[in-house]
């Protein structure tokens, strides 16, 4: 209600009327793309993850560009 009212601008005589596919479509329209396997591989390469400080407080060591990525979880 809060999308239909708020965001949409829609009349409650609209709101009401729309059929469940009706919005469906129009929340999969407003829907963020998902990014593909290229774009989030490029993203982990520009953006990596770091490992916390260690106890004492120094960072750890860069990761070693010539390594091989690490599987993702799920792949082999």
């Amino acid at each position: 209600m809060r999308l239909g009212f708020g965001s949409w601008r829609l009349s409650p005589a609209a709101f009401w009327s729309m059929t469940p596919r009706e919005v469906a479509a129009v929340l999969r329209a407003a829907a963020p793309a998902t990014p593909d396997r290229g774009v989030l591989d490029a993203l982990m390469r520009r953006f990596p993850d770091v490992a916390a400080p260690s106890a004492d407080g120094r960072a750890p060591p860069p990761p070693d560009p010539a390594a091989p990525p690490a599987a993702h979880p799920g792949e082999r």
